[in-house]
């Protein structure tokens, strides 16, 4: 059976590529935070409210959706945008 020398070059390169792999990965997770659509059940968990407050966005126009096949899907680019929207801020004097 053959050995072969393992130089600190060659441990330098593998650190390398492996840390470059480990870069790739954690950027390729934190790009995918949230998915890009939402089901109805996954808004009322993020946003702590209940079917008809949600149902009551919907209708007012304040949250747009989707409707696929008797499902609905929200953008979570939207939602973020309407609470954006939405904030209040109070000016303390």
């Amino acid at each position: 059976m053959p050995t072969s020398i393992i130089t600190t070059d060659d441990l330098i390169d593998f650190k390398m590529d492996l840390l470059n792999e480990i870069k790739k990965l954690l950027q390729k997770h934190s790009n995918s935070g949230l998915k890009k659509y939402l089901k109805s059940s996954e808004v009322m968990d993020l946003l702590q409210i209940s079917p008809g407050t949600l149902q009551n966005l919907r209708i007012n126009g304040t949250l747009p959706y989707t409707k696929m096949g008797g499902i609905i899907y929200y953008e979570a680019d939207e939602i973020q945008k309407v609470m954006t929207a939405n904030r209040v801020q109070h000016k303390i004097e």
